[in-house]
C-alpha cells in the first residue's frame, strides 16, 4: 500500500441512497475513492463501508468532517495499516483446455489457498481471498494461461485484536 493511501471505514445507515450519498460527497470535493466496499454489520440496519483513498493529512481530515457531516453516517474511522485486517476476494475464469494446464493451475490455487468453484470443458473458475498484493502474485502466474474474466472486490478491513469502531 502507498504511504499516501488511507484505509477509512464508517458505519452508514443501511438503506437506498447512502452510498450514493458518500460517493456524491468525494465528487463535489474532488476527492477520488481508490476503491468501495459497503455490506451488513453485525448490527441490523448498520452497514460497514471500506472506502480507499489517497492523499495528505489535510485531505484524510477534509474527507473524515465531511463524512462526518453525512447524516447517515454514523462513525468514521482511519484505520492504521499495521493494525488493519485487510482482505480482497477474487474470482477469475481461466482458459485451461488441456489436462496439464489444469493441474497446474490447481497446483497454483493450492499454493495460494483458493478454491476452484467452477469447471467447464474449456476453463476453471477460481476463487482466492487475500490482500492485494497476494492476489497480483496470483494473477500474474495465471496471465499465461489467459484469464477470460476476472472480478475483484477490492478490500475490505477492520481493525485487528478486540478493537471496535
Amino acid at each position: 500500500m502507498e504511504p499516501d493511501t488511507h484505509i477509512i471505514s464508517a458505519l452508514v445507515e443501511h438503506k437506498p441512497g447512502v452510498l450514493q450519498r458518500v460517493a456524491g460527497l468525494f465528487t463535489r470535493r474532488g476527492f477520488n475513492i481508490e476503491n468501495i466496499t459497503v455490506g451488513e454489520s453485525e448490527t441490523p440496519g448498520i452497514a460497514r463501508m471500506t472506502i480507499i483513498a489517497r492523499g495528505d493529512d489535510r485531505v484524510l481530515e477534509q474527507i473524515t468532517k465531511q463524512l462526518n457531516k453525512l447524516i447517515d453516517v454514523i462513525k468514521v474511522r482511519d484505520l492504521e495499516p499495521a493494525a488493519t485486517v485487510k482482505r480482497e476476494l477474487c474470482m477469475v475464469k481461466v482458459h485451461a483446455p488441456s489436462e496439464s494446464e489444469r493441474s497446474e493451475i490447481i497446483q497454483y490455487t493450492n499454493i495460494f489457498r483458493g478454491r476452484i468453484v467452477d469447471v467447464s470443458p474449456d476453463a476453471l473458475t477460481v476463487e482466492v481471498t487475500g490482500d492485494s498484493e497476494k492476489i497480483d502474485a496470483f494473477l500474474e502466474l495465471l496471465r499465461n494461461f489467459g484469464i477470460k474474466e476476472l472480478a475483484r472486490t477490492g478490500p475490505t478491513a477492520m481493525s485487528r485484536g478486540s478493537r471496535t469502531m
